[in-house]
């Protein structure tokens, strides 16, 4: 009986040893991490978005008659800026629901650009080339910004499936990061004609 409560109490000591504060406080700096990185994702779309009215106001000045392509940017925006998402609260649901507005707002950029091709005046403007350079830039930051949560979450969701820490990750309330996902058709590359 005594070697029996000896055991447990050793198997007791094991365990709450390797409960330590260090691998908490790691859990706590990798899900700062993933925050940080989402704010970050956050910023980049931000930057995007603002700089979508000085598009607008750019390409109409041009193409007036194109109003159903400035209506359909000028509503995706809209929609894509509406969708904030807390980091606390970051699921797939409301990721995938912030990714689709995001996304739509990208087709819409797209046809916005593609009006440009029309009109090679507007194509020369000193100012339409530098929103859309500085369009090009906020693309790759947000690749990068992307790229960065991707990495974070990866590291954070590892962490809190790995033993140990995975027996008391969810008790402290750690659990999985959502990931982004390519766009449905993302696999197929895009037929360039000349």
């Amino acid at each position: 009986m005594k070697l029996r409560k000896f055991l447990i109490a050793a198997v007791a000591v094991m365990g709450l040893s390797s409960l330590t504060s260090c691998n908490y406080n790691s859990l706590v700096e990798k899900q700062q991490s993933v925050d940080q990185s989402w704010a970050e994702v956050e910023n980049q779309y931000q930057r995007r978005s603002d700089l979508i009215p000085n598009l607008v106001s750019t390409v109409k000045g041009y193409a007036a008659h194109e109003e159903g392509t400035f209506t359909k940017v000028t509503e995706a925006r809209a929609k894509a800026t509406s969708i904030t998402i807390d980091a606390e609260n970051l699921n797939e649901e409301t990721l995938e629901k912030f990714q689709s507005a995001q996304n739509e707002l990208t087709g819409a950029l797209k046809s916005l650009l593609a009006v440009s091709e029309a009109y090679p005046d507007l194509k020369a403007n000193e100012n339409f080339k530098d929103l859309q350079v500085q369009l090009e830039g906020t693309e790759n930051r947000i690749a990068t910004a992307r790229g960065r949560y991707t990495e974070s979450v990866k590291d954070y969701n590892t962490s809190i499936k790995k033993f140990p820490t995975m027996i008391y990750a969810g008790w402290f309330g750690f659990s999985p990061k959502p990931q982004f996902k390519a766009v449905a058709g993302a696999e197929t590359a895009p037929v360039v004609q000349f």
